[in-house]
């Protein structure tokens, strides 16, 4: 009689949970040291930007403190109407505009040849050093700026009016003459942020192939050439990138620069007054927190439109250089 054996088949309990729970560890073990370093940056982003959004709100409220966000009355696009109604409207926006669009054309240009001039030294420690030069008025606040340009423009014991009584030409009352702020602030703003726009495009430059280099010396190419034709183009979506990111806060100005540096001076306003500064001398006045809420929610959806547009005109035009 054939004896008949049956062979038992080792069928795998539950596979796609194994499969799940090897592929979690194998990215956790490769990314969990990423996560964790990333961590206290998504924490502050998550705190500081997504967790206010539901304040929004105020901007669409006649906000009471005793009520709250919620209990206050809606108004619905009335708040947004006392930036657009005052007379002082075309010359906020022009103001906030101009000087903007003056900081991103110069800060860009005086960026690109700091760091065309860093890109040239090849000494580690004076690169370092010349680097650590630059990038350190960044850190220094608006209220000692303010100082060391009171120090300098003061009408009667400012260093620049002594130095131009000794040339022989009259002292200029710098804080009630409107004209010359948009040049001093243009020159505060390059030295306290062209360092470190040039680290940034000192960066993208030291990740140009030298071979590039190699070939065009030895085609003849001048210095000049080869900034031209080989380190522009290069770095063109570095450049690209930082400008969107300008253009989307160019409705946003520096509230220290305006306000602190300036001194707040009524006779400066024709050409220091800006959006952030005219919002802060009218909560002060009116205590308009719903007004305020408006203006700062305006500004971010118009700069979120103008990077928008932008991004659609360098997309088409190249679309390897666009930001999305």
């Amino acid at each position: 009689m054939a004896m008949v054996t049956h062979t038992r088949r080792n069928t795998p309990s539950q596979p796609g949970k194994k499969t799940f729970v090897h592929r979690t560890r194998a990215y956790w073990a490769r990314n969990g040291p990423f996560w964790i370093m990333a961590a206290p940056g998504l924490l502050l982003i998550f705190i500081f930007a997504y967790a206010p959004l539901p304040g929004i709100a105020i901007a669409f409220k006649n906000y009471r403190f005793n009520l709250g966000i919620w209990g206050s009355e809606w108004t619905g696009f009335t708040n947004f109407g006392y930036l657009f109604a005052t007379k002082l409207t075309g010359r906020v926006l022009f103001n906030t505009l101009f000087m903007n669009a003056l900081f991103i054309i110069t800060g860009t240009t005086a960026g690109l040849i700091l760091a065309l001039l860093m890109n040239e030294v090849h000494h580690t420690v004076r690169a370092r050093f010349y680097q650590s030069a630059m990038f350190f008025p960044s850190f220094i606040s608006a209220v000692i700026i303010s100082y060391f340009v009171l120090a300098l423009l003061t009408t009667d014991t400012g260093m620049v009016n002594h130095l131009l009584v000794q040339a022989g030409q009259q002292p200029v009352p710098w804080y009630s003459s409107p004209e010359y702020w948009p040049v001093i602030l243009v020159l505060i703003n390059l030295w306290k942020s062209a360092g470190f726009g040039s680290i940034l495009y000192l960066a993208g430059m030291v990740g140009i192939n030298p071979e590039y280099y190699e070939a065009a010396k030895l085609d003849g190419a001048s210095k000049l050439n080869q900034v031209l034709y080989i380190t522009l183009p290069l770095i063109s979506p570095v450049i690209v990138i930082m400008t969107l990111l300008a253009i989307g806060r160019i409705f946003y100005a520096d509230f220290g620069l305006f306000y602190v540096v300036t001194r707040n001076t009524p006779q400066l306003y024709p050409s220091t007054d800006v959006i952030d500064t005219f919002v802060y001398r009218s909560l002060k006045q009116l205590g308009d927190v719903g007004m305020a809420a408006a203006a700062g929610f305006a500004q971010s959806i118009i700069g979120f439109v103008l990077v928008l547009l932008t991004n659609m005109i360098v997309r088409r035009i190249d679309p390897d250089k666009a930001l999305f």
